[in-house]
């Protein structure tokens, strides 16, 4: 049986980083096969850098401010990530949008989780915009980024049902805890070498028995 290298991730955030934390937490359990090598926030004070400092990680503020263009703040970002020579960088609440040049050199490692079942919901707002339309099942979709908005090939995802009575707050804190289950459990198969994008843009999971995640 062949053993597959340590992977290694860099993790983008914005704020509190929780599914950052998710997936660092995860990342230190014996059995998995990953490691995060860096975490990197787009805002300056964004609560997560200090949890991923605290825990030992190299904590990097970029604020996206500093810069005068997005290009400018993309090639910055860049430079930052590929100084760990990650096997896969992992948005977990980045809120920027990116350049499609910086999607590209990333192109089949850049993973992305967003807060509704894809490709329903995409940008913001997704939980107010799932209880205006009635929907009886939301849940987060674990992709692959491309240069289209919240419309990379599916990895995984995760599913609720809508309670009675629901609010935008409730419905997120429950999506949110769904969240870091799902992307754990997605890092992992990424760590294992799984996880394949075919010649159409589909994804194939090898080793498991189902993608879809219930809450």
């Amino acid at each position: 049986m062949s053993v597959v290298a340590r992977r290694r991730f860099v993790v983008l955030i914005s704020g509190q980083g929780t599914n950052m934390q998710a997936i660092v937490n995860y990342c230190a359990t014996p059995a998995s096969n990953a490691e995060v090598s860096a975490v990197i926030a787009s805002r300056s004070g964004a609560p997560g850098l200090e949890w991923a400092s605290n825990v030992g990680l190299p904590a990097i503020c970029l604020a996206h401010t500093e810069f005068d263009t997005r290009e400018d703040f993309d090639q910055a970002l860049a430079k930052a990530i590929d100084a760990y020579e990650p096997d896969y960088v992992l948005l977990a609440g980045f809120m920027r949008v990116l350049t499609e040049t910086f999607v590209k050199r990333y192109a089949g490692r850049l993973v992305n989780i967003h807060p509704s079942l894809l490709p329903a919901f995409p940008g913001l707002h997704t939980h107010r915009q799932a209880l205006a339309q009635g929907v009886q099942v939301h849940g987060c979709t674990v992709h692959f980024v491309t240069p289209q908005l919240d419309h990379g090939p599916i990895i995984a995802q995760g599913v609720i049902p809508v309670q009675a009575g629901e609010t935008a707050e409730s419905l997120s804190a429950r999506v949110l805890k769904l969240e870091h289950r799902v992307y754990s459990e997605v890092c992992e198969w990424l760590a294992q070498g799984w996880v394949a994008l075919t010649d159409d843009q589909r994804v194939t999971v090898e080793n498991i028995s189902s993608r879809s995640f219930f809450g």
